[in-house]
Formats: C-alpha cells, sequence, structure tokens
C-alpha cells in the first residue's frame, strides 16, 4: 500500500493548530519518501483535509519546504541550548558539536532540506538559522581560550566552526556507519584543540 493514499491512515485536526500538524504530516513524508514525494496534495491527503486548507497555509512546495527548514533550525537550536546547559565548564565545544552530529544523524532528510540553496534567502528560515547560529556563538564567547577576544572576531571563529560543523555533518551522513563515527571524533578533537587554552 502506498504511504500518501490511505485514508485509514487520515488523523483528527483542530483547526487552530492546522499550521504545526501540517507541518508534522509533510516531515513524515519527507522521512519516508524524500522530497521528491513532497507535495501538497499529499500533504492534504495525508492529513484528512481538502487540499485547499494546505494552500491556505502553504502556497507552494516551496514554501512548505521553507517551513520544515525553519522548523528544523528551531529544532537544532534547542538541542543545542539544551546542550550548552548542561555542559560541563571543560567541554562546551564537544558537548555542543555531539549535539549538532547527534541532531544530523537522527534526522538526516530533515537536516539535508534545511541547507538546501534554494530555501536559504526565505526569511524564516534565515531567522531561524541564525537563532541556532547564536546559541554556537555564545558557546565559543564562554570558552576559556576566547575570553577577552573582540566581538567581530569571535564571529568569524563562528562561522568557521559553524561551517566546520556542518562540513563534517554532511560527511557523516555521506559516510555512514564506523566511517562516520570516527570522522566525527576526530573533527572533535580538531575542535577541542583549536579551542584550548595556551
Amino acid at each position: 500500500m502506498s504511504w500518501t493514499d490511505s485514508g485509514a491512515r487520515r488523523r483528527p485536526y483542530h483547526v487552530g493548530n492546522l499550521r504545526t500538524q501540517l507541518l508534522d504530516e509533510a516531515r513524515a513524508l519527507l522521512e519516508a519518501g524524500g522530497r521528491s514525494e513532497l507535495n501538497l496534495r499529499a500533504l492534504a491527503a495525508r492529513a484528512g483535509i481538502a487540499a485547499g486548507s494546505v494552500y491556505h497555509h502553504y502556497a507552494s512546495k516551496a514554501a512548505l519546504m521553507a517551513g520544515l527548514a525553519a522548523m528544523g533550525f528551531r529544532e537544532l537550536e534547542a538541542s543545542l541550548k539544551d546542550a550548552a546547559s548542561h555542559a560541563p565548564d571543560a567541554t562546551p565545544i564537544r558537548t555542543s558539536a555531539l549535539a549538532y552530529f547527534a541532531f544530523a544523524r537522527s534526522q538526516p532528510a530533515l537536516y539535508e532540506l534545511m541547507f538546501d540553496a534554494g530555501l536559504m534567502s526565505d526569511p524564516e528560515v534565515a531567522s531561524a538559522r541564525d537563532s541556532a547560529f547564536a546559541v554556537l556563538e555564545s558557546v565559543i564567547v564562554q570558552s576559556p581560550s576566547q575570553q577577552g577576544v573582540e566581538p567581530d572576531v569571535i564571529h568569524k571563529v563562528a562561522l568557521a566552526v559553524w561551517a566546520c560543523g556542518h562540513g563534517a555533518a554532511s560527511l557523516t551522513l555521506a559516510e555512514g556507519g564506523t566511517a562516520g563515527s570516527s570522522l566525527m571524533e576526530d573533527v572533535i578533537q580538531g575542535l577541542e584543540t583549536l579551542f584550548r587554552r595556551r
């Protein structure tokens, strides 16, 4: 049976919370079939609503994907905040990196969508991405090796770490298994070396 056509899988919804529920259903479609299978009609069928109700919230597939990407960045932000709040003083970089990699590995389809070049300029996506980045930047600010460093330099360091983390996460997902875990640990050790107080 196709995952897009089962009436039995339709879920009841509350009108006031439809946008959130549509994102949850779209996420399930994305994880099950990839973005090529994600469309507004399939989403309406899965949610058990008229297609017009979906178009009221998302005018196009691109708008829906932007909503998903923004949701992903908000969840990444929450993961990074939680990791930072529980990080031992000696290991904030490791704790944050592990949270970042864990997020990417737990939902690879969503993570890939979040960094889609066509969505990066969407205002909602950009705002959510910047909020997640700000959490990483605050972790770097608190690192003992960065005390007294000018804010503009801290920002550049944070950009470098963000780019490194994204590249490493993408490579980890591509390699998978033990090789991916080894790469993740090597990257974390490299970051720890860079941030070690001299």
